[in-house]
């Protein structure tokens, strides 16, 4: 396996929905010497369909899959939903040789075969592992000491764990280490790990809105200058919606919504307008003025 390659997977809502990850995240990878591989024979990665049919998600996933063994490389991904989805049908794959054979028997119509020869992994998980936190400290030629943020996992990321595997759930620190290699504080606030609200819009956008609601309170109470996140559909929910909360609630919020890639991208010293700063809808300009400055 290549060191330092991977086939990227970009799934259905980054690249038409938040660029500003992909754009942010290639930048990064970028500096950190990381090759990336495109590949638009992907498909989805079958996460949507998993409620319907469920051999449809692994037949999906397991494409993917099949084409990312024909390379010979490792899939990066940028959302946890796809990340998760492919680490599970894979590991699913590996350990079952009936179900394995039941999904290449479809797969053989289309010409490939799973064997169960690469891994995929989310972008969080290959800079704490197989980039090391060493290296991405190194990286970094502008700390962002300045800075006070509150961190946004959401749940994919971090379950179901027995297919995840790489932080804990119920005390997650992977993405709180990766922001304070930046020199940025990470606060600690009430109820970091609960949802985003976004799987409820669907059903009940008041509920999912209160959720969401709940959250930018919780990181108001500790005074954090921007949230962080590293899933584009939490990241839609914050950014997208803080402003309709606002008028909805009589709130005055006015914290950012970054990617992570984004803040990482200012502390190696990228300019702004290189990571897609502008495709933000709450105003970050106060935050870039004071990383600009080098102000306490």
């Amino acid at each position: 396996m290549a060191e330092n390659k991977y086939l990227m997977f970009l799934g259905c809502a980054i690249p038409y929905r938040v660029s500003a990850y992909e754009i942010s995240a290639r930048k990064i990878l970028q500096k950190l010497g990381v090759e990336l591989v495109e590949m638009p024979e992907f498909n989805c990665c079958g996460l949507p369909l998993d409620p319907v049919s469920h051999e449809t998600m692994l037949v999906l996933a397991a494409r993917n899959l099949a084409l990312a063994e024909q390379k010979g490389l490792n899939i990066i991904a940028l959302c946890p939903g796809c990340a998760g989805t492919l680490k599970k049908v894979n590991k699913m794959l590996k350990e079952d040789k009936a179900l394995r054979e039941e999904i290449n028997g479809h797969l053989k119509n289309a010409g490939l075969e799973f064997k169960g020869t690469i891994d995929a992994k989310h972008l969080m998980q290959v800079l704490i592992e197989d980039i090391g936190l060493e290296q991405v400290k190194n990286a970094v030629v502008k700390p962002l000491t300045m800075l006070k943020v509150a961190e946004h996992n959401g749940c994919h990321i971090l379950r179901p764990k027995q297919f995840i595997g790489f932080d804990d759930p119920e005390d997650p620190k992977t993405l709180k280490t990766l922001i304070e290699a930046t020199g940025a504080t990470c606060l600690d606030y009430m109820d970091e790990t609960e949802c985003c609200g976004a799987p409820s819009v669907g059903v009940n956008d008041k509920i999912a809105l209160q959720l969401a609601r709940d959250k930018l309170n919780h990181i108001k109470m500790v005074d954090a200058q921007a949230m962080i996140t590293i899933c584009p559909f939490c990241h839609i929910m914050y950014d997208t919606n803080e402003l309709r909360i606002e008028k909805m609630f009589n709130e005055t919020y006015g914290i950012p919504v970054l990617h992570y890639p984004q803040l990482l991208g200012l502390a190696m010293g990228i300019p702004p307008e290189e990571l897609a700063f502008n495709e933000l809808r709450v105003d970050v300009s106060k935050i870039l003025k004071q990383v600009a400055e080098g102000e306490k």
